[in-house]
């Protein structure tokens, strides 16, 4: 739970789960039958700190059930090697798919979680060979991670971005595969906040292109790339929830403004494929 910044009442994601799934979803817990729509994302579907997430506003104006199955720093490992989710997608009348980074997945240099995809477990010896200097037992989160290798040895690092890239269409690809309904590409384009420009990684979705989302496009129903208008942007923290420590953690996230648009701009495209 997170509480309102300025002493407000307790904000509850009213936490589930669905059949065997180990996954922890923010509720109400949705019934998987009839007609329904899903929405597979990270951390922004979920809707930390917002009590109306896109998902949700979605489900007042499509006139389905939309089963939101964001879960807080999700890559795309979290959601292939989750048999109860990619039923349960497949089963939808359709299924809206948000594109989230490169940074949290297992790859031939790295392991992540496979539920908390953002915790860097380990490097590989490939890893460790190229980067001899490195200790990384120094590391817990892959952002941390990266940004440390850019750092010092940019040369090197470049051939993991590579790898991230290559890995990140892989994945996706397999993931569209599984997923037997019809299918939503969702890009939200993320501003260049603080954090991104200190690191040097850039902004949310990381290390995404334009190259790397042509190459899966041809293996969903469409596309929509959206960026939130600078007003909404600007709003920054107003109308969401939280305890004062958690206001930096907030401000990185998506507000209601910006849930309310891409809500708005789901709805058409979900319209024409229920």
């Amino acid at each position: 739970m997170a509480y309102e910044y300025g002493g407000g009442c307790a904000l509850d994601y009213f936490p589930c789960r669905y059949g065997q799934s180990k996954l922890l979803f923010r509720g109400p817990r949705r019934k998987l039958e009839d007609d329904y729509a899903a929405v597979l994302g990270g951390t922004e579907t979920y809707g930390k700190f917002v009590e109306q997430p896109y998902p949700a506003l979605l489900e007042k104006t499509v006139g389905i059930p939309v089963v939101n199955f964001g879960y807080m720093n999700a890559g795309t490992d979290v959601f292939v090697s989750e048999p109860v989710i990619i039923d349960a997608c497949s089963k939808a009348r359709v299924t809206v798919i948000q594109l989230m980074g490169a940074q949290n997945m297992s790859n031939r240099f790295y392991a992540v979680h496979p539920r908390r995809n953002d915790r860097f477990l380990r490097a590989s010896t490939l890893m460790k060979t190229i980067f001899c200097e490195v200790d990384f037992t120094e590391f817990h989160f892959t952002r941390h991670m990266l940004s440390s290798l850019k750092r010092q040895a940019p040369d090197k690092y470049a051939l993991v971005e590579e790898e991230l890239k290559s890995a990140w269409v892989a994945r996706m690809r397999l993931l569209l595969q599984k997923v037997e309904s019809k299918t939503v590409l969702l890009w939200i384009e993320g501003p260049e906040i603080a954090a991104a420009v200190q690191d040097g990684l850039g902004s949310e979705p990381l290390l995404l292109d334009e190259s790397m989302v042509a190459a899966v496009r041809p293996f969903a129903s469409t596309l929509l790339r959206m960026r939130p208008s600078d007003g909404a942007l600007s709003a920054g923290t107003d109308g969401m929830h939280f305890a004062p420590l958690d206001e930096p953690a907030a401000a990185a996230m998506p507000g209601p403004r910006v849930h309310a648009e891409v809500a708005a701009a789901l709805d058409p495209v979900l319209r024409d494929l229920i």
